[in-house]
């Protein structure tokens, strides 16, 4: 894999890849990856044992929209399911994003 993406799995198997700067606006992602004694940083790879792959997902949607909208005025709403909100908020809590 090249090194501007990185793969972040899901406790599920679930792989997602995305442009390594926009995974490191997760503070907790950007210490794992730009630390050099974490294997996660040789290989451009994080798994996540307790997050499963639908949140993840989420994430990764929040990380890009994040990224997207960083510099503008109206920025539109980003959508959340109610089933998710209370999981989601611990996992971005965890992912500090």
């Amino acid at each position: 894999m090249s090194e501007e993406y990185v793969k972040l799995i899901s406790s599920d198997g679930f792989e997602f890849i995305l442009r390594k700067d926009i995974a490191c606006i997760s503070g907790t992602i950007k210490a794992i990856l730009n630390e050099g004694v974490f294997a996660e940083a040789q290989k451009n790879e994080c798994t996540f044992p307790d997050i499963r792959g639908s949140l993840l997902e989420k994430v990764c949607e929040y990380l890009h929209y994040n990224h997207r909208h960083k510099n503008q005025q109206d920025v539109p709403k980003f959508d959340i399911p109610p089933e998710m909100v209370l999981e989601l908020l611990v996992t971005a809590e965890y992912l500090d994003t």
